[in-house]
């Protein structure tokens, strides 16, 4: 009676520190400094539903600028290639990035290559491109399934999983001041172990989903 007891409490206590652990945000230890300020970020649920940090400044009028000065987005820092991500994969999913996300913002206004007195400017960067184990299942916190889980990490078995960090910012050209800024998580597919290579089939729906909400944005989101 004592040791079920016990299984029970621990897959309690293993299950609250699962949900707990998983962000579907970027924290601020995760800020990379590619914004000057990360201040007024406020989490909102985006049209393709998914969660972002999101700041608009309160006189932001859309209605006030004809175009926009479309800056393509970099990695930030620059990455180096692993064995789980390689450079091919590096470059696949920067490429798709620029492509679908210079498509969605074009849909909203004009691109132009020089700024006017009512242009707006858009930079982003992706700040991660990260593989990392899965957490401990529930039942694993019992002492013994413990060792199992050890030597599945150890060896390569344990499934991974994969995200995308994206920070962006809208500046008026005018002032050179942002008007809006965007710091960004996404979950891209699962690997299947730390051999698996990712490629951009993995973060995939992660870029589609930004380049959604990048045309489908409205102020009174949250």
């Amino acid at each position: 009676m004592r040791t079920q007891t016990f299984f029970k409490a621990a897959a309690l206590v293993g299950m609250l520190a699962l949900a707990g652990c998983a962000s579907k945000t970027t924290t601020k230890e995760q800020y990379s400094g590619f914004l000057k300020d990360y201040s007024g970020l406020k989490e909102i649920t985006t049209p393709s539903g998914k969660t972002e940090l999101r700041w608009i400044s309160p006189d932001y009028n859309p209605n006030n600028y004809t175009n926009v000065v479309y800056n393509p987005v970099t990695y930030y820092p620059v990455p180096k290639p692993t064995t789980q991500v390689g450079q091919k994969a590096l470059s696949d999913i920067l490429t798709y990035t620029n492509t679908q996300l210079k498509k969605a913002i074009s849909e909203r206004k004009p691109l132009v290559t020089t700024a006017g007195p009512h242009s707006l400017i858009f930079r982003g960067a992706i700040t991660a491109v990260d593989s990392s184990k899965e957490g401990l299942q529930f039942y694993e916190v019992i002492p013994i399934a413990m060792v199992v889980a050890g030597t599945e990490a150890a060896t390569g078995h344990r499934t991974m999983n994969t995200d995308l960090y994206f920070e962006g910012e809208v500046i008026d050209a005018a002032t050179n001041k942002p008007v809006i800024k965007v710091v960004r998580k996404g979950e891209g597919k699962d690997l299947s172990n730390s051999d698996s290579q990712l490629t951009l089939d993995t973060l995939k729906q992660v870029i589609d989903d930004m380049a959604i909400d990048a045309v489908k944005f409205e102020l009174n989101q949250h």
